[in-house]
C-alpha cells in the first residue's frame, strides 16, 4: 500500500462547546475563527499577554456548536487551566477531558483515495485545499498539506471503533516517528511541555505557516506579536537542522556555539531521519556567522542548519 496510519498518542483534543466558542477563540488566538465551519479548519496559537506561546493548535468543528483544538498532549491540562480563566465570561465552556476522541496521522500518495472510502465520503477529482474538511458521524478529516498526502483524522473511537479498524484494514500500519519526521520537514513548529511560553510566534515562523492572522481584530498578546511584524524583525528564527551523531535531541535542550557559554538556540522538536539520525526543528540566531550549534555545551555534538533558507520573511 502506497498509504499509512499511526495513532497519534502524544496528540490530544480540547473540547469547547457553546454557541459564542468561535467569538471567545476570535478574542483569544491569533488565527481568524470565522473561517472555521464545518468544511474548513483552522491552525493557530494561543499566547499570554506578553505574546509568548502558550500552545499551537489545529482548530476544526465537531458538531453543531462544538469544536475541537489538537494540541500535544503533554500541555493539554495546561492549556485548558488557560482557556479556563476566560471562557467562564462567554456562553462557551470546557468539556472534561474527552479520552474517546483520538487523533490519527495518515499519510501517503493514495491516502486520500482510501480515507474516502473508509470515510463514506464521495469520490473527488484531485486534492482539495490545505486544512479542508469532512465531517460525519463521529469523524473530522483535515488535509494538512496542499498536495493532499497528508491528513489527519480525529475520531470517537468509543462509539465508532469501526471506523478506527477501517483504517486498519485500508492503510499500513505506519510509525509515529514518521509522521513526526513529515511535520519537520513541513517547518510545522510545536509547543511541547517544554517549550511552554517560551517563544513569540514569528520565532517559531508562525507568521510563515499561517498560524497569525495580521488583518483580524484583537487578541490576547496581540499588540506585541503585531509590533514585531509592522516596525521591527524577529532576531531568532525557527530551522531546519541536521546532525551526523545518533543522539537524543529533547525539546528544549539548549544549543550553543563554539565560542560562548551563553545559550544561542533552542531545540523545539525532533524525529529521526530516512537514515536513522536525528533531524530537528530549532531555534537560532538569523544574524548568526556559521550555521552551525552544538548540543547542551559550547563542545557538544553539532547541529548543522541552513542560514540561507527563506525563513526570515
Amino acid at each position: 500500500m502506497s498509504c499509512h496510519y499511526a495513532l497519534l498518542d502524544d496528540e490530544a483534543l480540547l473540547h469547547l462547546v457553546g454557541p459564542d466558542t468561535l467569538k471567545f477563540l476570535q478574542g483569544q488566538t491569533t488565527c481568524d475563527t470565522e473561517t472555521v465551519d464545518a468544511k474548513h479548519a483552522t491552525p493557530g496559537a494561543y499566547c499570554t499577554p506578553k505574546g509568548r506561546v502558550v500552545c499551537d493548535f489545529l482548530l476544526c468543528q465537531i458538531d453543531q456548536d462544538h469544536y475541537a483544538l489538537r494540541l500535544r498532549s503533554d500541555i493539554l491540562e495546561h492549556s485548558a487551566a488557560v482557556f479556563g480563566k476566560y471562557i467562564v465570561f462567554s456562553k462557551a465552556e470546557l468539556q472534561p477531558s474527552n479520552t474517546a476522541w483520538q487523533v490519527f496521522g495518515c499519510w501517503g500518495e493514495s491516502a486520500r483515495e482510501q480515507l474516502h472510502t473508509v470515510l463514506g465520503l464521495p469520490a473527488d477529482s484531485g486534492p482539495g485545499e490545505q486544512y479542508a474538511c469532512h465531517s460525519g458521524e463521529g469523524f473530522v478529516l483535515t488535509q494538512i498539506d496542499a498536495q493532499g498526502y497528508q491528513f489527519e483524522c480525529f475520531i470517537n473511537t468509543e462509539k465508532h471503533r469501526e471506523l478506527a479498524q477501517g483504517l486498519a484494514a485500508a492503510l499500513s500500519p505506519g510509525a509515529v516517528n514518521d509522521w513526526l519526521a513529515l511535520q519537520i520537514d513541513n517547518g510545522f513548529a510545536r509547543v511541547e511541555a517544554a517549550t511552554v511560553e517560551e517563544f513569540i510566534p514569528q520565532v517559531l515562523n508562525y507568521d510563515l505557516t499561517g498560524l497569525v492572522n495580521f488583518s483580524k481584530g484583537c487578541y490576547t498578546g496581540q499588540e506585541v506579536v503585531a509590533r514585531l511584524h509592522y516596525r521591527g524583525k524577529s532576531k531568532r528564527r525557527l530551522f531546519h537542522a541536521t546532525t551526523s551523531e545518533k543522539l537524543a535531541l529533547a525539546a528544549g535542550a539548549p544549543l550553543y556555539s563554539a565560542e560562548s557559554e551563553r545559550v544561542a538556540g533552542t531545540v523545539v522538536n525532533s524525529a529521526l531521519g530516512p537514515d536513522g539520525l536525528p533531524i530537528a526543528l530549532i531555534v537560532a540566531p538569523v544574524a548568526a556567522g556559521e550555521n552551525v550549534l552544538h548540543l547542551g555545551s559550547p563542545q557538544g555534538p553539532a547541529l548543522l542548519f541552513d542560514l540561507s533558507a527563506d525563513n526570515t520573511g
